[in-house]
């Protein structure tokens, strides 16, 4: 068994918080399932609505579903939650994301 399917069955057997989530989320968008990261990012987000790096990989996951409204929308809080946890790295991570999300809307 891999670890993204351990933690599912860890989610089956009713453990259910903001880590495990994030977990599932990231290993979701590594394995190019973009709903179910988008999913579990924002069962994170409901967990701890505090944490950047959920808000990181909601954007990554609406982008590639092609909504970029809602993906500019995930960065942009996420962007103010990194800073408001002290998050530098993160914040300009996600800075980065929103300005070539922009940039390839914009047709620029």
């Amino acid at each position: 068994m891999g670890l993204r399917e351990t933690l599912e069955a860890r989610l089956a057997g009713g453990q259910d918080d903001a880590m495990l989530r994030l977990s599932l989320a990231q290993l979701h968008l590594r394995g190019s399932d973009w709903a179910a990261a988008r999913d579990h990012a924002v069962a994170c987000l409901g967990h701890d609505p505090g944490q950047a790096a959920a808000s990181k990989v909601l954007g990554k996951a609406l982008e590639a579903l092609g909504d970029t409204p809602g993906a500019a929308a995930a960065y942009r809080a996420g962007i103010g939650r990194a800073r408001a946890g002290g998050q530098i790295q993160t914040a300009r991570e996600m800075e980065v994301f929103l300005r070539r999300l922009e940039s390839r809307s914009s047709g620029s």
